[in-house]
């Protein structure tokens, strides 16, 4: 299960915009989005590259791709 709240901590800590994140991991806002919310699925590929853009540890983001 996706963690919103930490994933958006780890944007607020970079002072990234949701826009921001999107445009680096190469997707439509509203494709980010949908992805957050549950509704479609991030790749590993998106994985990785959000674990660079937002500069998390891999417990960081074990935490929030992958949360109970």
């Amino acid at each position: 299960m996706f963690d919103e709240p930490l994933f958006r901590y780890m944007m607020n800590r970079r002072q990234l915009s949701m826009a921001v994140v999107a445009d680096r991991l190469g997707v439509n806002e509203t494709t980010l989005y949908r992805k957050i919310k549950g509704k479609s699925d991030f790749s590993r590929a998106e994985i990785q590259a959000l674990k660079a853009i937002l500069g998390m540890t891999t417990d960081e983001c074990v935490k929030v791709f992958f949360a109970d």
